[in-house]
């Protein structure tokens, strides 16, 4: 083949590059082994790791003694348990942060469903509180009739409780403490809201901050 000093040229560049960068690429001296620490804090180094270590971290380092590679420590179920409750509250919270952005234009328009929710809430609670007082009213005049029965009756001619009047009293009994432990929880519920709502107020005005930032 007859070459052309300009393809003479041309191939000793090549072959000069290829060579120069077959002995810039590293070469290694050996198989790849392991580096850990036992409990004791010394390190020992191997073809393969002990069963005992290989739940612990790790290095990967090759023939010319690099590390080249790292192995994480396998993560307890707690660990896990954590990590993974970690990510669905993210996961919440960005859906809660898209929530605010795109259903409120201001911070008003929180306060405005605040208010009425909190409007609501005291009406619904005016209106157990009353109701629990109605019941309260109701079960002390069916003790009142039951006192003229036995075995509450001082009168040794009075007669037996009539079936229905026992079983109103028992239901009367139930609803009033029912309605009554409803509306003490009903009370806390109010402080709940308002802190809520708070909360929302503070995140939309910073959700603001960054999206307004340059």
């Amino acid at each position: 083949m007859n070459c052309t000093p300009r393809r003479l040229l041309l191939f000793l560049s090549a072959a000069m590059l290829a060579s120069g960068i077959a002995s810039a690429a590293p070469q290694s001296k050996g198989p790849v082994t392991y580096r850990w620490v036992d409990e004791q804090g010394v390190v020992h180094y191997g073809d393969t790791v002990p069963p005992q270590y290989a739940a612990k971290d790790r290095e990967i380092i090759n023939g010319d003694g690099v590390p080249v590679g790292h192995l994480d420590a396998q993560k307890t179920a707690e660990q896990l348990a954590a990590e993974e409750h970690q990510r669905v509250e993210m996961i919440k919270q960005k859906e809660h942060d898209s929530f605010l952005v795109t259903t409120y234009t201001s911070v008003k328009d929180i306060e405005a469903l605040r208010d009425a929710r909190l409007e609501q809430l005291r009406a619904q609670q005016g209106a157990a509180e009353q109701y629990v007082e109605s019941l309260r009213s109701r079960l002390t005049a069916l003790e009142a009739r039951a006192l003229t029965y036995r075995p509450y009756s001082d009168n040794a001619n009075a007669r037996r409780m009539p079936d229905d009047l026992a079983e109103n009293l028992v239901r009367t009994a139930d609803e009033l403490h029912e309605q009554s432990t409803s509306v003490a929880a009903r009370a806390s519920q109010e402080a709940e809201m308002r802190a809520q709502f708070d909360a929302d107020i503070a995140r939309y005005r910073e959700l603001h901050t960054i999206h307004s930032a340059p």
